[in-house]
C-alpha cells in the first residue's frame, strides 16, 4: 500500500474520530458516535498493518485477536455499576502500552547508515514512558478504591506533597542525562520506576468521592502518552488521536470539577472524601421514621408531579427497568413523571443516562440538574433511588467537606421518598440530614425489590 493511501486512511480515521466524539455528547447520538469511533480505530489498525514498517504480521494479528476477545469479554461481563472501574483499567492499559512502544523504539538497534536517537526523539520517549507509567499505577489505585480493594478514604502522611514534588523533580532531572550524549538506558529505567511510584503516591491521598474526576484526568494522561509515542514513531494519526483523547479528558475533568464546584488542584492535592465527625459517619445513633410500601403508594397516587432521582443504588440493584415501569404506571394515572440527572450521578458523567436509556426511558424525561432544580419546590413527591451525596443539603453549609458542591434540590419538594438499604453515608463519607427531615419518607431495602413491591401494590390497587 502506498504511503499516500496510508495517509488518506489515517485522515479518514481522524475524521471518524472527530465526528464520533461529537456525537458522544448526547444520549440520542451516543451509539452512533461509538460506532463511528470503533470504525475509525478499525481503519487505523488496517492502515497500520499495511504500512511498510509493520514487520511481523502474525504477531500483530495474534495481538489483535487476543485484545479483541479480551475487550469483548469485558464489555459483556462487566456490570454497568463497574463501568468506572473498567474505564480506569483501560486508561492504565493505554498508558503502559504507549510506554512499552516508546521503550521498544529506544531498544531497537538502528540499521547502519540510519541516524540514531536525536534529542527530540529522546525527549518524546521519556515523556511517553513517564506519563504512561504514572497512568498505569494511578489507574490501578483508582480501580482498587472503586472496587473496594483499597481504602477509599484519603491516605495522607507528613510531608506528602513535598515528597511528591521532590520525586517529580528527580524524574525531570533524569531527562538531562537521558536526552544528552549516549542516551543511557539506566536513566530511562530509573525514570520509569520513579514514575510508577509517583502514580501511586498521587492517587492514594484522593478520596473515593473524587475518583471519577481522577479517572477522567488519567484518561487525559493516557492520551498524552499516546501523543508522545506518536512523535517517537513519527505517526501523525497517533499524534492527532492522542491529542484528541488528552484534550477531551481535560475538558471532561474540568466539567466534572465544575459540577462538584471543585478546582482541579483541590482534587489532586486535597483529601476530599474523608468521613466527617458527625451523624452516621461517626457512629451516632439517630432515629428516622420507616415507611411501608403501602404508605408510599398512597403518597404517590395523590401526587400531580413525581420526580425520580436515580443514583448508584439503582444501578447496583439493576432497577432501571422496573423503575421505568413504575413511571409508566404513574403516567397512566395522569401524574407527570420526570427523572432528575445529576452530572456525576452513578460516579461517571452520562452513567445514569445510559442506564435509563437501556430501559427505554424517553430522553425527554431525563432532565439535567440546572433545569430541574427550579421545579422541585412545585413537585409533590421526589423518589430518590440510592442517591446520597448528590442530594445532600450539607453542600449548602460552609465548612462541610462537600461545601459548595452543586446538588439536586430535592429537599425543597413537598415530600421526599428515599429508598436506601441503610443510613450509611455516601461515597463522600458524610451523613445526610435529609434522612431525618420530617418531610422525608424512608423506604429501607434493595431498590429493585422495593420498586417491584410498589409496582405490584399499585397494580393490585388499580
Amino acid at each position: 500500500m502506498s504511503d499516500a493511501l496510508i495517509q488518506i486512511a489515517y485522515l479518514a480515521s481522524v475524521c471518524c474520530f472527530i465526528v464520533g466524539l461529537k456525537k458522544l455528547s448526547g444520549p440520542k447520538t451516543a451509539r452512533t458516535g461509538n460506532a463511528l469511533a470503533s470504525l475509525a480505530m478499525l481503519i487505523a489498525i488496517v492502515a497500520a498493518l499495511l504500512d511498510h514498517q509493520v514487520v511481523s504480521f502474525p504477531m500483530i494479528i495474534a495481538g489483535f485477536i487476543l485484545g479483541g476477545v479480551a475487550g469483548a469479554i469485558f464489555a459483556l461481563k462487566v456490570e454497568m455499576t463497574a463501568m468506572p472501574q473498567m474505564v480506569a483499567l483501560f486508561n492504565g492499559f493505554g498508558g503502559i502500552a504507549s510506554a512499552i512502544v516508546a521503550l521498544s523504539d529506544f531498544a531497537t538497534p538502528r540499521p547502519e547508515g540510519v541516524e540514531g536517537i536525536v534529542f527530540a526523539s529522546a525527549l518524546a520517549i521519556g515523556i511517553s514512558v513517564v506519563i504512561g507509567a504514572v497512568t498505569l499505577t494511578g489507574s490501578l489505585v483508582a480501580f482498587g478504591k472503586l472496587q473496594g480493594l483499597v481504602n477509599s478514604a484519603p491516605i495522607t502522611y507528613s510531608f506528602q506533597k513535598l515528597g511528591n514534588a521532590l520525586l517529580f523533580l528527580a524524574i525531570v532531572a533524569l531527562f538531562i542525562p537521558f536526552c544528552g550524549e549516549g542516551h543511557p538506558g539506566w536513566a530511562i529505567v530509573v525514570m520509569m520506576l520513579l514514575s510508577l511510584g509517583l502514580g501511586i503516591l498521587l492517587v492514594i491521598p484522593i478520596g473515593g468521592a473524587d475518583m471519577p474526576v481522577v479517572i477522567s484526568l488519567l484518561n487525559s494522561y493516557s492520551g498524552l502518552a499516546a501523543c508522545a509515542t506518536g512523535f517517537v514513531l513519527n505517526n501523525q494519526l497517533l499524534i492527532i488521536a492522542g491529542s484528541m483523547v488528552g484534550a477531551a479528558g481535560i475538558i471532561l475533568t474540568v466539567l466534572m470539577c465544575d459540577a462538584m464546584n471543585r478546582s482541579l488542584t483541590n482534587v489532586i492535592f486535597g483529601a476530599f472524601g474523608a468521613a466527617d465527625s458527625t451523624g452516621a459517619a461517626s457512629g451516632e445513633q439517630r432515629s428516622v421514621t420507616k415507611y411501608s410500601v403501602e404508605d408510599a403508594m398512597m403518597t404517590l397516587e395523590n401526587a400531580s408531579q413525581v420526580v425520580i432521582v436515580p443514583g448508584y443504588g439503582l444501578a447496583v440493584a439493576r432497577a432501571q427497568h422496573i423503575t421505568h415501569e413504575l413511571g409508566q404506571m404513574l403516567e397512566k394515572r395522569g401524574i407527570t413523571v420526570k427523572y432528575a440527572i445529576h452530572p456525576v450521578a452513578g460516579r461517571m458523567p452520562g452513567h445514569m443516562n445510559v442506564l435509563l436509556a437501556e430501559a427505554d426511558v424517553p430522553y425527554e424525561q431525563l432532565i439535567e440538574m440546572d433545569t430541574i432544580n427550579p421545579e422541585f419546590e412545585y413537585t409533590d413527591v421526589v423518589l430518590v433511588l440510592g442517591a446520597n451525596d448528590v442530594i445532600n443539603p450539607a453542600a449548602r453549609t460552609e465548612g462541610s467537606p462537600i461545601s459548595g458542591m452543586p446538588i439536586l434540590d430535592v429537599d425543597r419538594a413537598r415530600t421526599v421518598m428515599i429508598c436506601k438499604r441503610s443510613l450509611s453515608p455516601g461515597f463522600a463519607g458524610i451523613d445526610n440530614e435529609l434522612f431525618y427531615d420530617e418531610k422525608t419518607m424512608m423506604l429501607f431495602g434493595d431498590a429493585k425489590k422495593t420498586i417491584t413491591d410498589l409496582v405490584e401494590t399499585l397494580r393490585n390497587g388499580s
